[in-house]
């Protein structure tokens, strides 16, 4: 019985490429565009910044794939057809990997993403896309943190957009800058006090009056500034006899700085749903990793939900018709960069675990 043998014909759809319509919106000039604030105070934290970077790298170096699903009377099975030319490139005015590296940054940051429709082709279906910056769309229907779905309203950077032209992204997360407001705040606060002690020449202190006719606040302030311009100068100073210079008992260990920033790097990774090691945290008793399995953790991690925000959400009816699917190709991405046996890092033979080693340095 050939009943239910497969089919290897690839189907015909009535979205092939043709004329793309004319009259499409425009996202507007370069020139109102801006970068929101909780946005680049995020960004300036070199974790936070660090796994953005791999996660949007994952999301924009994959290609797209095309499927239709074929009931084989046990199971559905996968029939990849050709995909549609947006898939290639959805902006042609831009490369893929731009559009969709800045839609993987926003659905990490934002929760949600959006493309604007630039054109269509004769059956109604999307031919180009248009990424906008998600700090500068407002959905008055709906207010952050939360998105509990499709704005009916949207505007663009204070102007109102047609809907049915909008192509909306969500994340099943709030987005870092509103659930990770805190931890953020946290290390930018530590990274401070880092910065104070590393552009300070000199010791902290005070200078202390010790006799004479006592001197006002202005004059205090003024023989401060000049003694602390002087030791960024000269690194030999000179007081008489009537002031004394008092150092502080403090210092980064003594406050702690570097365990706690050590402790809120662990603190974003956990926030951006990444291994810490992969992050550059070091973590005890890991002692080695091979590329393929780190990509697999970073995949398994971090970067799958977001892949599949963006996949399931350009496989909807709006997008392409009922029935047809996309995906990224997730295997070549493991089989392309793992590389083979001989150029994976292995443990040693006569390596052995880091606990064993402590258990006998400890004995000694």
């Amino acid at each position: 019985m050939e009943l239910f043998k497969k089919v290897k014909a690839t189907p015909a759809f009535a979205s092939a490429p043709v004329a793309a319509a004319a009259g499409a919106p425009q996202g507007g000039s370069f020139l109102g565009y801006s970068v929101g604030a909780l946005e680049e105070a995020a960004l300036s934290v070199p974790t936070v910044a660090r796994a953005i970077s791999l996660l949007s790298t994952v999301a924009a170096t994959l290609n797209l794939k095309s499927y239709t699903l074929q009931w084989t009377g046990q199971e559905y099975e996968k029939l990849y057809v050709e995909g549609e030319s947006w898939m290639n490139r959805p902006d042609p005015k831009t490369t893929r990997n731009f559009i969709m590296a800045k839609t993987a940054r926003d659905l990490i940051l934002y929760g949600r993403a959006f493309w604007m429709i630039t054109s269509r082709y004769s059956t109604g279906y999307p031919a180009t896309f248009q990424w906008l910056p998600a700090n500068l769309c407002d959905t008055p229907d709906n207010a952050p943190p939360e998105w509990f779905g499709p704005a009916d309203k949207v505007n663009f950077n204070g102007m109102p957009l047609d809907v049915a032209q909008l192509v909306q992204f969500h994340s099943g997360s709030q987005g870092v800058i509103y659930q990770g407001r805190r931890a953020i705040q946290i290390a930018l606060r530590l990274d401070q006090s880092a910065e104070r002690f590393a552009t300070n020449e000199i010791a902290a202190g005070y200078l202390q009056q010790k006799g004479g006719e006592p001197m006002s606040g202005d004059e205090l302030a003024e023989m401060a500034a000049a003694w602390a311009a002087n030791r960024r100068t000269n690194a030999i100073g000179a007081l008489n006899e009537l002031v004394s210079f008092e150092s502080f008992d403090v210092d980064p260990s003594k406050l702690q700085l570097v365990e706690g920033r050590e402790y809120q790097t662990k603190e974003l990774s956990r926030l951006m749903d990444i291994p810490a090691y992969l992050l550059a945290i070091d973590q005890s008793g890991m002692t080695y990793a091979n590329a393929q399995q780190a990509r697999q953790d970073l995949l398994l991690f971090g970067a799958r939900p977001l892949l599949h925000a963006i996949q399931e959400r350009l496989s909807m009816d709006d997008v392409l018709p009922r029935g047809r699917h996309v995906e990224f190709a997730l295997d070549e991405y493991i089989e392309e960069f793992g590389g083979p046996e001989s150029d994976v890092m292995e443990m040693p033979a006569d390596a052995r675990p880091v606990e064993e080693i402590e258990v006998e340095r400890d004995s000694l």
